[in-house]
This record gives C-alpha cells, sequence and structure tokens, in this order.
C-alpha cells in the first residue's frame, strides 16, 4: 500500500500583501471569471510561485516587477493538494512585485466556496444568488491565493452583477458603474485578515438598517418581502456590538456590518468580517410563527458571529491546530451577550444543557481528541468542527473565567487582543496575557485541559468531625466505558458550599491524584454541595451519605436549579459508564417530585429519552412511557396549553417540550388535544401557537395515518416561512408506518428540500425507533455515492454519519464497522469512529443494566 503522502503548508518565500480582485459570475450559466492581481514580496529567489487553487482554471498568469513583465512557462495543478504551481524561465527578482492572474470558474451547488442559491420571491418569481462559505479552505475555490489563515493580506474587492441585485462584499462601497444591464462595484480596501473571511453576496434582497451608539451602520438582508423578519436580528446586534465594544475595549474595526439570510447554507452561520452569512432560521424571527426556541437561537448565533469580529478575525488563530481559540471563545461569550441583551431568559442556567452537557458527553469517548490537535489536509480540519473545540472549548473558558475572577479575565482578554491585532496568534498566547492580567498560573493549569483527551472524575468522601467538615476528593480520567486505568490527572478549581454556609464558596485546585478540603462555615452533618453552579468541567462522584443528605435539599429545592440538575446529570452519567446502576438513576428521579424549572425538567427529560431510545425495542418500554407520563402530566396541568400574560421565556419552552414528551408517551389526553388544535389550525381556524406548533405537528404524525401526512404536506408546500418549512420536514418520517417513512426519505432526496435541509429530514425518520433506525441506515448504505458527491468535505456530511450513532447492538456495530471499511468517508472518519463507540457503549449498558431496570419499573407497579 503506498503510504499517505505528508500534508506541507505552503512556501514562504512569496508573501501576499494585497489582493485586487475582480469576479464576474453569471447567474445562469452558474460560472464565473475573474482577474486578480496581488502585491507581494519575494523573500527567496525562486522560479516558481505556489498558492492554493481549487476548481478553478487560471488562462493566464505574468508576474511584474520594477516595471518588466515576466510570463508563465507553465500553468499547473494538483487536485490533492489543492495547489496551483505557475512556473518562469528566470528567477523572480527580490522585494516587491505583482502576480497577475486570469481565471475561470463554476458557482457549484455543494455549498462551499463561491456557490449557487436560490428562493422563490412571493410574486412566484426565481431569485438566484452567488455566494460564498470560505471556511476552512474554500477560498481557493473563488480565487487562487496563499489560503492559510497566517498569511493574512488586504483585499480590494470589484464585483460585477445585473443591475437589479444587491452586491456585497466585506467592506462599503467606493464606486459603483452601470455597464449596460451590468453593474460594476468596488469596495474599500479591507484591514489585513485571512482569507477565509472574505466575503461576496449577490443576489436581490431587502433590508433594514440602524446605528448602533457609536454610529456603525448594521442591516440585515432578507429575501425580498420579508424584511419585517430582519428587525428582531438587527436589535440584537444594535445592542450587541457596543457591549463587545466595552468588554474587549477595541471599537469594531470596520465602519459596516451586514448581517444576511442565505437560502442554501451548510452551517448555522459564517462570521466573514463585516458580512456574516446565516441560514434563514438563525436569522429571520416572524412575529406572529416563529417559536420562542428559534428566537433563542438567534440571538445566540448573533451573538457567536459578533464576537468572531474581534476574537477570530482582528485576532486570528495561527494554525487551524488553535481553532478552539476562535470557536471556544465565542461559544461562551455568546451567552454573556445574550444574558445582556435579555437578562430574563436565564441563559446562563441553560448553557448547562446546551453546551457543558454536550463536551461531557463527546470527551468521554475513546475516540474524542485534544481541544489542540495537529491538523494538515483540508479533511482533517472540517473533523475539528465538533463539540470539542466548541463545548468543550467553552466550558474551560468558563470554569477559567470563574477561576480567575470575572475581572482580571476580562482584561487578560482585552490586553491579549490589543497585543495580536491584526495579526495571529496561539493558544499559548492568550494564557501569557491572562497570567499577566491574573497573576496565576494559566498555563500549567489550563494546558492539562487542551492538550490531552478527556476530564476527570471526582470522587468526594465526607471526613468531618465534631469540630469541622471537610471532604477527601481524588480524581481519576471518567471514561465512558468505565475504564479506571488512565494514570491521567488534570489540575482542577474545585469548589464547594455547604447547607450553613450556601453563598459563600470554599475554593481548592486540586494538582495532584488526591486532596482534603476544609468546607469554610459548614457544621456537622450539613449537606455538602460540590460544583456550585456546575462550573467545573468534571463528573462528581458522591459517597452514599453525601448524597443521602443531599436528596432533602433536592425536593425542599435548598440547593439552586444548577445544583438540582447537575446531581442527577451527574448520576445518569455514572450509571451510564457502569460506575453506577442505572436503577439507582431512577430511584433518584423522586427527590424532583416538586420540581417546575424548565432547564432542570429539560435535563431529566433528555436522560429519560436516552433511557427511552435505549429500551425502545423491549418489552418495558410501555412501562417506560407510563413512568414519563406519571412524571410530565400533572406538570402540563400547571403550565396550561395556551401563552399566559405571567409567562416568562422559559414557560414557553417548558410547555414545547411538554407537549412533545407526553405526545411520544402516549398521554390519550396529549394525543386528543393534539388533534383538535391541528385540525383547527388547518382547515383556517385558530391558528395555532408559535412556541408549541411543531410539538403539535410531530404529535399528530404519530397517528400514522395517510391523511395526517398528507395534511402537514401540504402545509409545507403552502408556506414560504423557512422555520415553518423546517417544522413539518423533519417530523414528516416520524411516524411508524414504513411506506411513508420510505416516502419521506425520498422526498429529502427531491428538489422540494434544500441540500443544507436534507440530513436534517433524514434524521427525522431515524428517530421513528427501531424500525426508523433500521431504514435510515438501509437508505444512507444505497445512497452512500450521492451523499459523498453531495457533501463530503462539510458539516452536513458529518450529521448524515451521526444516524448511526443510536443503535443498541453488535450486529449493527459489525455491519457500520465493515460498511465504512469498504467505503471511505474523508472528513468523517472520526464521527465514524465515535459513532461506532457509542454503538458498543449503548450495548454494553443495555446488557449490563437492562434486567435491574425492567424489575425496577415493576417494583414501582408501572
Amino acid at each position: 500500500m503506498t503510504a499517505k503522502k505528508a500534508f506541507e503548508r505552503l512556501p514562504t518565500s512569496v508573501k501576499p500583501i494585497n489582493y485586487n480582485i475582480r469576479l464576474h459570475p453569471d447567474l445562469e450559466k452558474f460560472t464565473f471569471t475573474g482577474v486578480e492581481v496581488i502585491d507581494v514580496e519575494v523573500k527567496q529567489s525562486s522560479r516558481t510561485l505556489k498558492m492554493n487553487s481549487a476548481e478553478i482554471e487560471v488562462q493566464s498568469a505574468t508576474f511584474i516587477s520594477s516595471g518588466k513583465t515576466m510570463t508563465s512557462t507553465a500553468i499547473t495543478t494538483c487536485d490533492e493538494d489543492e495547489t496551483l504551481t505557475v512556473s518562469f524561465d528566470s528567477d523572480m527578482p527580490l522585494g516587491t512585485g505583482q502576480v497577475k492572474l486570469d481565471f475561470t470558474g463554476i458557482l457549484n451547488d455543494k455549498l462551499r466556496g463561491f456557490y449557487r442559491s436560490s428562493y422563490t420571491a412571493g410574486d412566484g418569481s426565481l431569485k438566484r444568488i452567488a455566494v460564498t462559505q470560505f471556511e476552512s479552505t474554500d477560498a481557493r475555490r473563488a480565487f487562487p491565493c496563499w489560503d492559510e489563515p497566517a498569511i493574512k493580506a488586504t483585499f480590494d474587492v470589484t464585483l460585477v452583477s445585473p443591475v437589479k441585485t444587491v452586491a456585497l462584499s466585506n467592506m462599503p462601497v467606493i464606486k459603483e458603474n452601470i455597464e449596460g444591464d451590468l453593474k460594476v462595484t468596488t469596495y474599500d480596501r479591507t484591514p489585513i485578515m485571512s482569507t477565509y473571511l472574505v466575503a461576496f453576496v449577490i443576489g436581490e434582497f431587502d433590508y433594514v438598517e440602524g446605528k448602533d451608539r457609536n454610529g456603525v451602520l448594521i442591516r440585515t438582508y432578507t429575501p425580498v418581502g420579508k424584511k419585517a423578519q430582519g428587525e428582531f436580528s438587527l436589535d440584537v446586534a444594535i445592542k450587541t456590538l457596543p457591549f463587545y465594544n466595552d468588554y474587549f475595549e477595541i471599537p469594531y474595526p470596520l465602519p459596516k456590518l451586514d448581517l444576511i439570510a442565505i437560502p442554501d447554507f451548510s452551517a448555522g452561520a459564517m462570521e466573514n468580517w463585516g458580512l456574516v452569512t446565516y441560514r434563514e432560521t438563525a436569522l429571520l424571527v416572524d412575529p406572529e410563527n416563529t417559536s420562542s426556541g428559534t428566537k433563542q437561537w438567534v440571538a445566540l448565533v448573533v451573538g457567536h458571529e459578533l464576537a468572531h469580529q474581534w476574537f477570530g478575525n482582528l485576532v486570528t488563530m495561527e494554525w487551524w491546530t488553535h481553532l478552539w481559540l476562535n470557536e471556544g471563545f465565542a461559544s461562551w461569550v455568546e451567552f454573556l451577550c445574550v444574558d445582556h441583551c435579555f437578562p430574563d431568559w436565564n441563559i446562563w442556567l441553560q448553557y448547562v444543557n446546551m453546551s457543558l452537557k454536550r463536551a461531557l458527553q463527546l470527551d468521554a469517548l475513546d475516540s474524542s481528541h485534544p481541544i489542540e490537535v495537529p491538523v494538515g489536509h483540508p479533511n482533517e480540519i472540517d473533523e475539528i468542527f465538533d463539540a470539542i473545540s466548541y463545548e468543550k472549548g467553552n466550558s474551560i473558558i468558563r470554569m477559567l473565567q470563574n477561576w480567575l475572577g470575572a475581572e482580571p479575565f476580562r482584561k487578560g482578554l482585552a490586553l491579549y487582543l490589543k497585543k495580536f491585532q491584526y495579526s495571529n496568534a496561539f493558544t499559548e498566547d492568550l494564557w501569557a496575557a491572562l497570567e499577566e492580567s491574573s497573576g496565576q498560573p494559566v498555563n500549567k493549569v489550563m494546558s492539562t485541559w487542551t492538550s490531552q483527551i478527556g476530564f476527570p472524575m471526582i470522587t468526594a468522601e465526607l471526613a468531618e468531625t465534631t469540630d469541622e467538615v471537610r471532604i477527601k476528593v481524588r480524581q481519576q480520567k471518567f471514561c465512558a466505558n468505565g475504564d479506571d486505568s488512565s494514570a491521567q490527572s488534570w489540575f482542577v478549581p474545585i469548589s464547594v458550599i455547604s447547607q450553613s454556609n450556601p453563598d459563600k464558596p470554599t475554593c481548592y485546585l486540586l494538582e495532584g491524584k488526591e486532596g482534603e478540603i476544609l468546607i469554610e462555615g459548614a457544621k456537622p452533618g450539613d449537606w455538602i454541595k460540590v460544583n456550585p453552579g456546575l462550573i467545573g468541567m468534571y463528573r462528581l462522584n458522591y459517597s452514599d451519605e453525601m448524597l443521602k443528605r443531599l436528596l432533602p435539599a433536592i425536593k425542599n429545592q435548598a440547593l439552586g436549579a444548577a445544583d438540582r440538575l447537575g446531581i442527577q446529570e451527574d448520576l445518569f452519567a455514572l450509571a451510564k459508564a457502569g460506575y453506577n446502576n442505572t436503577a439507582n438513576l431512577l430511584t433518584l428521579m423522586g427527590a424532583y417530585v416538586n420540581e417546575r424549572n424548565y432547564v432542570v425538567l429539560s435535563s431529566i427529560n433528555g436522560n429519560l429519552s436516552e433511557l427511552g431510545s435505549l429500551f425502545s425495542h423491549l418489552p418495558c418500554f410501555t412501562q417506560f412511557k407510563a413512568m414519563r407520563r406519571r412524571i410530565f402530566s400533572r406538570i402540563l396541568e400547571e403550565v396550561g396549553w395556551e401563552k399566559k400574560e405571567t409567562d416568562g421565556h422559559t414557560d414557553a419552552l417548558l410547555r414545547n417540550m411538554l407537549v412533545v414528551t407526553l405526545g411520544k408517551s402516549d398521554d390519550e389526553q396529549v394525543l386528543a388535544r393534539c388533534q383538535e388544535l391541528f385540525n383547527t389550525h388547518y382547515t383556517g381556524g385558530k391558528q395555532i401557537e408559535a412556541d408549541i406548533r411543531g410539538a403539535v405537528y410531530l404529535t399528530v404524525r404519530q397517528d400514522g395515518t395517510d391523511e395526517t401526512y398528507r395534511k402537514l404536506m401540504d402545509l409545507f408546500n403552502k408556506t414560504d416561512l423557512h422555520e415553518e418549512r423546517e417544522r413539518v420536514q423533519r417530523i414528516l418520517g416520524t411516524g411508524p408506518n414504513a411506506a411513508l417513512r420510505s416516502e419521506t426519505l425520498e422526498f429529502a432526496m427531491s428538489e422540494s428540500v434544500r441540500s443544507n435541509d436534507t440530513p436534517f429530514v433524514i434524521h427525522g425518520v431515524a428517530n421513528a425507533g427501531p424500525e426508523g433506525r433500521d431504514q435510515t441506515w438501509a437508505f444512507i448504505k444505497n445512497k452512500f455515492p450521492v451523499f459523498l458527491e453531495r457533501y463530503s468535505g462539510g458539516f452536513l456530511f458529518t450529521r448524515l454519519v451521526q444516524v448511526t450513532s443510536n443503535f443498541t447492538t453488535m450486529d449493527h456495530y459489525k455491519d457500520i464497522e465493515k460498511f465504512f471499511a469498504e467505503n471511505k468517508a474523508p472528513s468523517a472518519e472520526r464521527a465514524v469512529k465515535q459513532s461506532l463507540e457509542s454503538i458498543k457503549l449503548r450495548a454494553a449498558w443495555l446488557e449490563r443494566d437492562g434486567e435491574s431496570v425492567a424489575q425496577w419499573f415493576t417494583e414501582q407497579g408501572l
């Protein structure tokens, strides 16, 4: 077998200084022509010039220096390396010069590089769009360039487009000329920046605009006729930009900021400097039809992308190994931003379910990876845009901020950004700035979290006397398979509160395997809570006595919501890994009889749903559904079906969750009420409230009838609101009828479903129980070449692979392992390993605890 060629970064003999780029896309033929003149500095004499290029044909290349022009003798490309080499008959002279290239390319349909999109306007006309998505390494599909984050330059952009279109780039327009039915738009020069942040959009759009308190012009662009749906995100951006100005102590450096909704978009959004692109559902909010959950997501995504304007754009990671510097930080500060804009949303408590939990789940796997992982080829880069870079990254930042203190942490960030603005940085540079601001050994502590896989499990035991309370703590690596052989350790900031002193934590840095902590203000007999607020990224394994003392504080809610949530989250993880028994977890649930907090209930429900997925093919699944009805039906009675004037933001989220859960649990009253609401809604009567509309659709789809399916499809075809279309298409395949599930899978591949939505429609079928999973996996295998062609190298291909992770038998494991051994999945190899490991873990969990759980259900009279 031929050894895989080692990846090499571009030579440093020639450095770009400024790109002058002129592009003319043809929105009918899906091609573009381009001319670029690149100001360069030749640092070492060479007859060749090597840069990145993919799917581009270069017609001519010249080098100009000191008035002399050198014409290329050869232009060669390497598809594997995505490089372009231009050769000359003599050395390019040292010093400054210009490289001039004429080229053509395609507006592809792969949602990457320079690609095409479209939408149908309210009058039925088709509106075509040319748009870019360059992160991580796809600027090379729009123009030949040095497509590495550390090779920064400035950019002068000119776009040629039809007169009736809006043409946008990173900077404001400085000149626009009309040439027949075309316009030539030239933009101001950008700051020095990385290629992956350059952006162009051409199409017909409406917009709403405003200025922040510092006079920055902000616009939200929408499809024609939908500009009212841009008001909410515009308002969030207007509030957010000054907040970040103050927090980072650096003004937003560009004169304008555009946010634009793109109909076909692979990720949630992309932080292009000054021109942020979004999925429609991540930017647009319809006052009548958008749910509170979607509205919250829009606010978080806007906050995330705007944070990147500093953390990523102003200061950029030196190489993709340090991706987490971009994504981990932005994923943390988005919550800070939303808490500032919407303090009544209780977003930091939701953070535990939305971010910390995902990080702990993935990082417990053997197939996880360190936050900092060496990457080379673009296929490897795509694989690390995952919960480790995002969620583990932001979780350790949250833990670090708490350990250092909010103000020393903020000052350190500002110091880091000022020192490295308009340049590149390594992780160690951030640690050095935080050490300077705080005086703490940040690098020594945090390198244990970024350089190795996993996180610790802290075992806590009481060691109290008549005079004082201490706890003994020891750490070991938490493993999803219950293995305890690892010698890994971390520097772990630990905080502890007690019943007698709940508001002033005792803080301790565990530097070795074991330690002993004197709990300040605690009295013998107190409950003791380790990791209050769930700030630390570790699992807690309490001694029996410590857990016993905590149970009354859960029931009477003397413990805060985050701590009530955390106790059952930790025990769930321990049971799943085999450190404890699942029946003990179910017994613990009895302490939550008085729970009414949405986030805590959502955590409990999520864990029960995972259990339900595990047992869905067993006889005890009927008893499981009865248990869920017992827990949640009385809460829905209290909350009610309709929004009240006294409702807060999370009340709407709770109501939706309860309807979904009870519908899946065959609650007869919920099934009947949903059918009633749906029938009235469908026939043009009272419309279902946006906050529970998706839950009602999901519930009525479970009747499995062709009539309901056709009604839902009719709603899909009649709406032009993307959120409503998503509501329908993601639940179409969830019913019990195999023929309708097959129809949904074929529908997912049709032109009726946007390419970026297809994987989510397929996921819906996989969520239809064991039969749905089998049906979906068979479909993916059959269509694999199509998926490979359509999605390989992007986020969506990984999402498809993840469909396999919920199987529970070793027969499925062997089938999936064999398939991917014979059918390579570039950019998703790590996802395949993680899915296989998850299957093996689920099979072991079921074998280990299946009988005891079934016995528990029987003992409860279910």
